[in-house]
């Protein structure tokens, strides 16, 4: 039998035991992988708190009381564009960019804010949609992103991101104001090393592809107005 004395110690280990099971169980489940799908269209609801949050710094932003009223009129709570958002505000260190058509300000506003924390941003696009009337590549361009675009007859019609290089954010939806709300899309957001490697490997080669030392477009034309002047 053991005494009182064994007894208290044999408690205290298996308490002990049980203290560090349960912090590695929490360990391992605040290291869970992200593997989520989002599905639009996405109702419309507030994302001016999470922006706000994310664009404050230091004594203001731990002052200010999370979940409080922002005086926004739309709903608030979850919604796939929140989630989306979110996601995409997880960036610390990089931010690949592969995207057919961006138009949407609230993600443009996200993408800034990401830079003008020290986040390295690069994006791809289409050349025949950055030149339509709302899009927003222009502005991240002139606020110092660096921006590359295609050249071919074809379009650059990848829809993906890539954030510190572990995150892949992919699927259907353009980042367009119609796409989110009116669209039926899908997004997928996956940490998955081999999947985020490969997308990152095809973002680099396209970010080499579209190198302006590269493009040749000016060359071409020369050529026909030579081929022109040669045929009079």
């Amino acid at each position: 039998m053991w005494g009182f004395g064994g007894q208290f110690w044999i408690g205290m280990g298996l308490g002990v035991v049980l203290d560090t099971a349960v912090a590695w169980l929490l360990r391992r489940l605040e290291a869970a992988p992200v593997r989520e799908v989002l599905f639009f269209p996405s109702r419309v609801t507030c994302i001016a708190e999470l922006l706000a949050e994310e664009s404050a710094s230091g004594a203001a932003a731990e002052a200010r009381p999370r979940g409080g009223p922002c005086g926004c009129p739309l709903p608030h709570g979850e919604s796939p564009f929140r989630r989306f958002l979110a996601c995409l505000l997880l960036a610390r260190r990089s931010l690949d960019l592969c995207l057919f058509a961006f138009s949407n300000p609230h993600l443009s506003r996200a993408v800034l804010l990401l830079h003008r924390r020290g986040v390295r941003v690069r994006v791809v696009t289409d050349s025949d949609y950055m030149a339509l009337a709302g899009s927003q590549i222009g502005l991240l361009r002139r606020s110092g992103i660096q921006v590359r675009h295609d050249q071919e007859l074809g379009y650059m019609h990848h829809k993906f991101a890539i954030i510190d290089k572990k995150m892949l954010i992919t699927g259907s939806l353009n980042w367009t104001t119609q796409a989110i709300h009116s669209n039926r899309e899908h997004v997928l957001i996956v940490e998955d090393k081999d999947l985020v490697n490969n997308f990152l490997e095809e973002f680099e080669k396209i970010w080499e592809d579209y190198n302006p030392a590269n493009y040749t477009f000016f060359q071409k034309e020369g050529k026909e107005v030579l081929k022109n002047k040669t045929k009079a």
